[in-house]
């Protein structure tokens, strides 16, 4: 019996690296960080692993804004707004506090102090 080899066709032709690169920029430019950029790539079936790093091409266009930064300043405002509401929470307070000295030593650490 002979093994007949059976090539995968590709569904979505490749695109180019200028391609790739204005989805990357276009993308960041509506806020969306580097984490969802790549995932929403996946979807479309576009694996950034064949064209690079897309934080490296953000740094170049000076897009790049840190993901983790804008993360935790995200917490701080849902907890900030929280406690606006809820005088009394203790915990929320607590928590305030711990997100804000975590924000202050991530900036420190990326030198944006």
């Amino acid at each position: 019996m002979v093994a007949k080899k059976i090539e995968k066709k590709s569904e979505k032709e490749k695109i180019s690296l200028e391609e790739f690169k204005s989805m990357v920029i276009g993308m960041a430019e509506k806020g969306v960080t580097s984490e969802k950029i790549g995932e929403a790539l996946r979807k479309q079936g576009i694996h950034p692993q064949e064209y690079g790093k897309i934080s490296r091409i953000l740094k170049e266009k000076g897009l790049y804004n840190i993901p983790e930064i804008k993360n935790i300043q995200e917490k701080l405002e849902r907890i900030t707004r929280h406690k606006e509401k809820h005088i009394q929470d203790k915990r929320a307070m607590r928590e305030r506090e711990r997100v804000f000295s975590l924000l202050r030593k991530q900036k420190k650490y990326h030198k944006l102090m």
